[in-house]
């Protein structure tokens, strides 16, 4: 069952030169990323009552943030020269492709051999990763680069299934990356329980995102012609709201996070 995940964020391109100029001085100036809600409103207001926004959509504080964490992304894909003393210095994390022999591509393999589970080769595995854009789980294409945060911490840059570099993200080993979970079939509905953690799919009207949820409370029901007709009683972990749904939902979660 293909479960691609809307991300439906495109980048704002209806900035002027000027908001440009700006915006590339404040990032070389502070490197906030992310930065905070209130610094990105800020700049969206100054730039909205501008005089020369007069006759254009306003700016939304968000399509300022969406900017900054690009940027980011693509300052961090520049990797350091190796002969480059100030930059060794400045305590920037390096970066550098993923390959086999690679100690993260074998911490990302251990996201398998962690439950029990033969370890196959990384290029058989489906991965996915939490976006901290929204907290919502996306399908990993492909692992891009790794960084070192600490000694004990790792980033790896993601490109989620479906999207292009400029939605690159990197991502925490450690909390956000772990094995592809798969949609319950009607049968395995006496699988779930209360407490289980699962991936549900949150509908909205104008998008459908993939959240972690906790099952709170489960209304068995008799299966019939169109399947299992059971409804679960969910809260979702990243706003602590709850909502009743059914199984079709729910994707079982194979791989824990790394801890």
């Amino acid at each position: 069952m293909d479960r691609l995940r809307p991300r439906q964020r495109p980048l704002f391109t209806g900035f002027t030169k000027a908001e440009l100029e700006k915006m590339e001085k404040l990032f070389l100036e502070s490197r906030e990323v992310p930065p905070s809600k209130e610094f990105c409103q800020k700049i969206a207001r100054s730039f909205s009552s501008s005089s020369g926004r007069a006759g254009k959509p306003i700016v939304k504080w968000t399509e300022v943030q969406n900017w900054f964490v690009a940027k980011q992304q693509e300052s961090a894909l520049k990797v350091p020269s190796v002969t480059d003393r100030s930059k060794e210095d400045s305590g920037i994390p390096q970066t550098c492709p993923l390959n086999d022999g690679d100690q993260y591509y074998q911490i990302l393999k251990g996201l398998v051999s962690k439950v029990g589970e033969k370890v196959p080769d990384l290029s058989e595995l489906e991965f996915e990763a939490k976006s901290s854009k929204d907290e919502a789980w996306y399908d990993v294409d492909t692992f891009v680069s790794h960084r070192c945060i600490s000694p004990s911490e790792a980033e790896v840059l993601v490109r989620f299934a479906g999207f292009g570099a400029e939605e690159d993200e990197w991502v925490n080993v450690k909390g956000a990356v772990r094995e592809r979970s798969i949609p319950f079939e009607h049968f395995e509905c006496h699988k779930v329980v209360v407490g289980d953690l699962v991936l549900c799919l949150q509908e909205r009207r104008d998008q459908s995102i993939y959240y972690d949820a906790y099952i709170l409370e489960i209304e068995r029901k008799t299966h019939d012609i169109r399947g299992c007709r059971c409804q679960f009683l969910i809260r979702y972990d990243h706003d602590g709201s709850e909502e009743r749904v059914r199984l079709r939902r729910l994707c079982r979660i194979l791989g824990q996070q790394i801890s």
